[in-house]
Protein backbone atom coordinates (compact mmCIF):
# COMPACT_ATOMS: atom_id res chain seq x y z
CA UNK A 1 0.00 0.00 0.00
CA UNK A 2 1.34 3.42 -0.96
CA UNK A 3 2.36 5.72 1.87
CA UNK A 4 0.61 9.09 2.16
CA UNK A 5 2.19 12.17 0.62
CA UNK A 6 4.24 14.44 2.84
CA UNK A 7 2.77 17.60 4.28
CA UNK A 8 5.95 19.66 3.81
CA UNK A 9 8.84 19.27 1.34
CA UNK A 10 12.20 17.85 2.34
CA UNK A 11 15.00 20.44 2.27
CA UNK A 12 16.59 20.71 -1.21
CA UNK A 13 13.90 18.44 -2.71
CA UNK A 14 10.74 19.88 -4.25
CA UNK A 15 7.31 18.28 -4.06
CA UNK A 16 5.62 16.19 -1.39
CA UNK A 17 4.91 13.02 -3.38
CA UNK A 18 6.60 9.73 -2.65
CA UNK A 19 7.96 7.31 -5.28
CA UNK A 20 5.28 5.44 -7.21
CA UNK A 21 6.70 2.14 -5.98
CA UNK A 22 7.43 1.42 -2.33
CA UNK A 23 11.12 0.56 -2.16
CA UNK A 24 12.39 -2.79 -0.87
CA UNK A 25 14.17 -3.26 2.48
CA UNK A 26 17.82 -2.31 2.26
CA UNK A 27 17.36 0.13 -0.63
CA UNK A 28 20.51 2.26 -0.94
CA UNK A 29 21.05 5.82 -2.09
CA UNK A 30 24.58 5.32 -3.41
CA UNK A 31 25.52 8.94 -4.07
CA UNK A 32 24.72 11.96 -1.90
CA UNK A 33 26.56 14.67 0.00
CA UNK A 34 26.37 16.18 3.46
CA UNK A 35 27.11 19.88 3.95
CA UNK A 36 27.31 21.02 7.54
CA UNK A 37 28.10 24.64 8.48
CA UNK A 38 30.26 23.37 11.35
CA UNK A 39 32.82 22.47 8.70
CA UNK A 40 34.45 25.25 6.68
CA UNK A 41 34.69 24.90 2.90
CA UNK A 42 38.09 24.70 1.26
CA UNK A 43 39.69 28.02 0.32
CA UNK A 44 39.58 27.00 -3.36
CA UNK A 45 35.79 26.60 -3.48
CA UNK A 46 33.98 29.51 -5.21
CA UNK A 47 30.38 29.05 -3.99
CA UNK A 48 28.63 29.14 -0.64
CA UNK A 49 27.64 25.55 0.21
CA UNK A 50 24.06 24.66 1.10
CA UNK A 51 23.02 23.71 4.61
CA UNK A 52 22.32 20.00 4.20
CA UNK A 53 23.05 18.16 7.46
CA UNK A 54 22.29 14.58 8.44
CA UNK A 55 18.93 15.52 10.01
CA UNK A 56 17.68 16.91 6.69
CA UNK A 57 18.93 13.87 4.79
CA UNK A 58 17.08 11.55 7.16
CA UNK A 59 13.90 13.34 6.06
CA UNK A 60 14.72 12.43 2.47
CA UNK A 61 15.28 8.79 3.44
CA UNK A 62 11.87 8.74 5.12
CA UNK A 63 10.27 10.22 2.01
CA UNK A 64 11.89 7.87 -0.49
CA UNK A 65 12.05 4.70 1.58
CA UNK A 66 15.82 4.22 1.38
CA UNK A 67 17.62 2.85 4.45
CA UNK A 68 21.24 2.66 3.31
CA UNK A 69 23.39 5.45 1.95
CA UNK A 70 26.80 6.28 0.54
CA UNK A 71 28.21 9.69 1.49
CA UNK A 72 30.59 11.18 -1.07
CA UNK A 73 32.88 13.98 0.08
CA UNK A 74 32.00 16.99 -2.12
CA UNK A 75 34.67 19.06 -3.83
CA UNK A 76 33.56 21.91 -1.55
CA UNK A 77 35.74 20.53 1.24
CA UNK A 78 38.84 19.81 -0.83
CA UNK A 79 40.70 16.88 0.72
CA UNK A 80 39.18 17.43 4.18
CA UNK A 81 36.86 14.49 4.79
CA UNK A 82 35.89 15.61 8.32
CA UNK A 83 32.29 16.47 7.40
CA UNK A 84 31.72 13.11 5.73
CA UNK A 85 33.31 11.17 8.57
CA UNK A 86 31.30 13.10 11.13
CA UNK A 87 28.09 12.25 9.27
CA UNK A 88 28.96 8.57 9.01
CA UNK A 89 28.87 8.24 12.79
CA UNK A 90 25.15 8.94 13.38
CA UNK A 91 24.15 7.11 10.19
CA UNK A 92 25.89 4.01 11.52
CA UNK A 93 26.52 0.73 9.73
CA UNK A 94 23.80 1.55 7.19
CA UNK A 95 26.20 4.12 5.67
CA UNK A 96 29.50 4.01 3.79
CA UNK A 97 31.78 6.77 2.60
CA UNK A 98 33.73 7.75 -0.51
CA UNK A 99 36.59 10.11 0.33
CA UNK A 100 38.64 12.69 -1.57
CA UNK A 101 42.39 12.70 -0.97
CA UNK A 102 45.52 14.07 -2.60
CA UNK A 103 47.92 11.79 -4.42
CA UNK A 104 50.34 12.16 -1.50
CA UNK A 105 47.87 10.51 0.89
CA UNK A 106 49.66 8.40 3.49
CA UNK A 107 49.10 4.75 4.28
CA UNK A 108 48.08 5.75 7.80
CA UNK A 109 45.40 8.10 6.45
CA UNK A 110 43.99 5.39 4.20
CA UNK A 111 43.82 3.03 7.18
CA UNK A 112 42.07 5.71 9.23
CA UNK A 113 39.49 6.22 6.50
CA UNK A 114 38.92 2.48 6.16
CA UNK A 115 38.28 2.20 9.89
CA UNK A 116 35.52 4.82 9.53
CA UNK A 117 33.70 2.80 6.82
CA UNK A 118 35.10 4.59 3.77
CA UNK A 119 35.06 2.19 0.82
CA UNK A 120 36.50 4.19 -2.06
CA UNK A 121 38.23 7.32 -3.34
CA UNK A 122 36.71 9.84 -5.72
CA UNK A 123 38.90 11.27 -8.47
CA UNK A 124 37.19 14.30 -10.01
CA UNK A 125 38.14 15.62 -13.45
CA UNK A 126 35.14 18.00 -13.67
CA UNK A 127 34.77 20.24 -10.58
CA UNK A 128 37.41 22.64 -9.24
CA UNK A 129 39.81 20.76 -6.97
CA UNK A 130 41.95 22.05 -4.14
CA UNK A 131 45.12 20.68 -5.76
CA UNK A 132 44.40 22.23 -9.16
CA UNK A 133 44.14 20.01 -12.23
CA UNK A 134 43.42 16.31 -11.83
CA UNK A 135 45.73 14.22 -14.03
CA UNK A 136 45.88 10.62 -15.25
CA UNK A 137 49.06 10.25 -13.18
CA UNK A 138 47.13 11.15 -10.03
CA UNK A 139 44.49 8.57 -10.90
CA UNK A 140 47.20 5.93 -11.37
CA UNK A 141 48.90 6.80 -8.09
CA UNK A 142 45.72 6.63 -6.04
CA UNK A 143 44.61 3.37 -7.66
CA UNK A 144 48.00 1.83 -6.91
CA UNK A 145 47.91 2.96 -3.27
CA UNK A 146 44.44 1.49 -2.82
CA UNK A 147 45.44 -1.78 -4.47
CA UNK A 148 48.54 -2.16 -2.32
CA UNK A 149 47.04 -1.24 1.08
CA UNK A 150 45.68 -4.19 3.11
CA UNK A 151 43.12 -1.96 4.86
CA UNK A 152 41.67 -0.98 1.47
CA UNK A 153 40.68 -4.47 0.37
CA UNK A 154 37.42 -4.21 -1.57
CA UNK A 155 37.79 -0.47 -2.21
CA UNK A 156 37.15 1.14 -5.58
CA UNK A 157 38.13 4.28 -7.45
CA UNK A 158 35.21 6.50 -8.42
CA UNK A 159 35.75 8.96 -11.26
CA UNK A 160 33.72 11.98 -12.29
CA UNK A 161 34.69 12.92 -15.84
CA UNK A 162 33.35 14.50 -19.00
CA UNK A 163 32.62 12.09 -21.88
CA UNK A 164 35.65 13.25 -23.86
CA UNK A 165 37.81 12.62 -20.79
CA UNK A 166 36.43 9.09 -20.45
CA UNK A 167 37.35 8.49 -24.07
CA UNK A 168 40.90 9.78 -23.54
CA UNK A 169 41.32 7.82 -20.31
CA UNK A 170 39.91 4.56 -21.67
CA UNK A 171 43.23 2.67 -22.04
CA UNK A 172 44.15 3.53 -18.44
CA UNK A 173 40.70 2.74 -17.09
CA UNK A 174 40.79 -0.74 -18.60
CA UNK A 175 43.94 -1.57 -16.63
CA UNK A 176 43.14 -0.11 -13.20
CA UNK A 177 44.17 -2.54 -10.44
CA UNK A 178 40.96 -1.92 -8.45
CA UNK A 179 37.28 -1.73 -9.38
CA UNK A 180 36.15 1.43 -11.17
CA UNK A 181 32.91 3.33 -10.53
CA UNK A 182 31.83 5.92 -13.11
CA UNK A 183 29.78 8.81 -11.76
CA UNK A 184 26.53 10.23 -13.07
CA UNK A 185 25.93 8.16 -16.21
CA UNK A 186 29.36 9.18 -17.49
CA UNK A 187 27.85 12.61 -18.22
CA UNK A 188 26.90 11.16 -21.62
CA UNK A 189 24.69 13.44 -23.71
CA UNK A 190 21.21 11.83 -23.66
CA UNK A 191 20.57 13.20 -27.15
CA UNK A 192 23.26 10.78 -28.35
CA UNK A 193 22.46 8.05 -25.83
CA UNK A 194 23.88 4.61 -26.70
CA UNK A 195 25.18 6.01 -30.01
CA UNK A 196 27.66 8.27 -28.19
CA UNK A 197 31.34 7.41 -28.46
CA UNK A 198 31.65 7.69 -24.69
CA UNK A 199 28.85 5.13 -24.27
CA UNK A 200 30.93 2.70 -26.31
CA UNK A 201 33.83 3.30 -23.92
CA UNK A 202 31.62 2.78 -20.87
CA UNK A 203 30.07 -0.33 -22.42
CA UNK A 204 33.52 -1.76 -23.10
CA UNK A 205 34.52 -1.13 -19.49
CA UNK A 206 31.32 -2.76 -18.24
CA UNK A 207 31.94 -5.76 -20.47
CA UNK A 208 35.39 -6.07 -18.88
CA UNK A 209 33.73 -6.90 -15.57
CA UNK A 210 35.64 -4.48 -13.32
CA UNK A 211 33.50 -1.37 -13.78
CA UNK A 212 30.30 -0.06 -12.21
CA UNK A 213 28.14 2.92 -13.23
CA UNK A 214 26.10 5.22 -11.01
CA UNK A 215 22.62 5.85 -12.36
CA UNK A 216 22.52 9.37 -10.97
CA UNK A 217 22.58 12.99 -12.05
CA UNK A 218 20.13 12.51 -14.93
CA UNK A 219 19.36 16.22 -14.77
CA UNK A 220 22.95 17.25 -15.52
CA UNK A 221 22.58 16.78 -19.28
CA UNK A 222 18.82 16.38 -19.75
CA UNK A 223 17.06 19.01 -21.84
CA UNK A 224 13.59 17.60 -21.07
CA UNK A 225 14.02 17.90 -17.28
CA UNK A 226 11.64 16.56 -14.66
CA UNK A 227 9.42 14.92 -13.91
CA UNK A 228 10.06 12.52 -16.80
CA UNK A 229 13.64 13.22 -17.95
CA UNK A 230 12.38 11.35 -20.99
CA UNK A 231 15.46 12.06 -23.13
CA UNK A 232 17.56 9.92 -20.75
CA UNK A 233 15.49 6.76 -21.25
CA UNK A 234 17.52 5.20 -24.10
CA UNK A 235 20.78 5.72 -22.21
CA UNK A 236 19.51 4.44 -18.86
CA UNK A 237 17.77 1.46 -20.39
CA UNK A 238 20.84 0.52 -22.44
CA UNK A 239 23.01 0.53 -19.31
CA UNK A 240 20.53 -1.70 -17.48
CA UNK A 241 20.50 -4.12 -20.39
CA UNK A 242 24.31 -4.11 -20.58
CA UNK A 243 25.19 -4.73 -16.93
CA UNK A 244 22.24 -4.90 -14.52
CA UNK A 245 24.45 -6.42 -11.82
CA UNK A 246 26.99 -3.53 -11.82
CA UNK A 247 24.78 -0.48 -11.56
CA UNK A 248 23.87 1.50 -8.46
CA UNK A 249 21.47 4.41 -8.04
CA UNK A 250 22.05 7.73 -6.29
CA UNK A 251 19.93 10.78 -5.58
CA UNK A 252 22.86 13.25 -5.71
CA UNK A 253 21.03 15.17 -2.95
CA UNK A 254 21.23 18.13 -2.25
CA UNK A 255 21.65 18.67 -6.00
CA UNK A 256 24.30 21.38 -5.90
CA UNK A 257 24.76 21.45 -9.69
CA UNK A 258 21.13 22.49 -10.20
CA UNK A 259 19.08 25.63 -9.64
CA UNK A 260 17.57 25.41 -6.15
CA UNK A 261 13.96 24.29 -6.15
CA UNK A 262 14.09 22.30 -9.39
CA UNK A 263 14.72 18.68 -8.39
CA UNK A 264 12.10 16.27 -7.05
CA UNK A 265 13.83 13.19 -5.65
CA UNK A 266 10.72 11.05 -5.92
CA UNK A 267 10.78 11.71 -9.66
CA UNK A 268 14.35 10.41 -9.76
CA UNK A 269 13.27 7.14 -8.13
CA UNK A 270 10.40 6.85 -10.62
CA UNK A 271 12.91 7.45 -13.42
CA UNK A 272 14.98 4.53 -12.14
CA UNK A 273 11.88 2.37 -12.29
CA UNK A 274 11.46 3.20 -15.98
CA UNK A 275 15.15 2.64 -16.69
CA UNK A 276 15.12 -0.70 -14.88
CA UNK A 277 12.03 -2.05 -16.61
CA UNK A 278 11.17 -4.55 -13.88
CA UNK A 279 10.90 -4.73 -10.11
CA UNK A 280 13.60 -7.41 -10.02
CA UNK A 281 16.12 -5.26 -11.91
CA UNK A 282 15.25 -2.22 -9.80
CA UNK A 283 15.72 -4.20 -6.58
CA UNK A 284 19.11 -5.41 -7.77
CA UNK A 285 20.24 -1.85 -8.46
CA UNK A 286 18.94 -0.58 -5.12
CA UNK A 287 19.79 -3.48 -2.80
CA UNK A 288 21.96 -6.30 -4.11
CA UNK A 289 24.49 -4.33 -6.14
CA UNK A 290 25.34 -1.70 -3.51
CA UNK A 291 25.56 -4.41 -0.86
CA UNK A 292 28.35 -6.04 -2.91
CA UNK A 293 30.11 -2.85 -3.93
CA UNK A 294 30.10 -1.16 -0.53
CA UNK A 295 30.21 -4.18 1.76
CA UNK A 296 26.85 -3.86 3.49
CA UNK A 297 25.84 -6.77 5.70
CA UNK A 298 23.26 -9.27 4.51
CA UNK A 299 19.71 -8.30 5.36
CA UNK A 300 18.27 -10.09 8.42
Amino acid sequence: MALPALTTPVPHSVGVNRPQRQLPPGACDSHMHIFDPRFAPSAHWPRTPPVAPVAAYRQLQARLGTTRTVLVTPSTYGTDNACTLDALDPLGDAARGVAVVGEDVSADELARLAARRVRGLRVNFVSPQSWGTTTPAMLATLARKVAEHPACAGWHIQIFAHPEQLIALAPQLHTLPVPLVIDHLGRIDPAQGPAAEAYGVVRGLLDGGNTWVKLSGAYMRSTVHGPSYADTLPLGQALVQAAPDRLVWGSDWPHTTETPGTVNDADLVDLLQVWAGSDAAMDGILVDNPARLYGFDALP
